[in-house]
């Protein structure tokens, strides 16, 4: 059966074990707009499949079509769905630190890249 590019957005959240809630927020949108997205209300834009691309290291053929495996097969898109396996089961509090020291280490290592 042929689905919908809305229908592998729900179905990759689901995989990644997120509540619309967890996966808006870790796209920096609303649930709302997930929410009218996975229910088809909204449409997809490249905006979002990028989005949804970069952050959880899917596979553009098969968000788009429907084709090949969900996850690209680059290491570090492995160790991205772990890191969001893994964080998903933190409390707020701790995704809290999690987050904020992901950041950090990101203004670091952009400090470090001027530097050479």
């Amino acid at each position: 059966m042929d689905y919908s590019i809305n229908q592998r957005i729900k179905e990759l959240r689901e995989k990644l074990g997120l509540n619309q809630r967890e996966f808006s927020k870790l796209l920096s949108l609303s649930g709302g707009y997930i929410s009218g997205v996975e229910v088809n209300l909204r449409n997809v834009n490249d905006r979002l499949i990028k989005l949804i691309i970069s952050q959880f290291g899917v596979n553009e053929d098969w968000l788009r079509y429907g084709k090949g495996e969900m996850f690209s097969k680059r290491k570090t898109d492995e160790k991205s769905v772990r890191i969001l396996s893994l964080f998903k089961d933190l409390p707020p509090h701790f995704q809290d630190v999690v987050l904020g020291t992901i950041e950090l280490l990101r203004k670091a290592n952009e400090i470090e890249k001027k530097h050479k």
